[in-house]
């Protein structure tokens, strides 16, 4: 990851929970929580062949 986008992202205060918790559980911040999750949903939607 070379370079970066800032965002804003507004989520379901039960989510935010969660991801917080998983993030704490796994001793990652929760933006690094966030990007592990979504490069892993992005790595099987391209073995899937999904497009972007």
């Amino acid at each position: 990851m070379d370079e970066t986008t800032r965002i804003t992202l507004r989520l379901p205060v039960d989510l935010h929970a969660w991801l917080v918790a998983e993030a704490k559980s796994a001793r990652r911040s929760l933006n690094s929580e966030i990007v592990y999750r979504l490069e892993g949903e992005r790595a099987v939607a391209e073995a899937e062949g999904e497009s972007p």
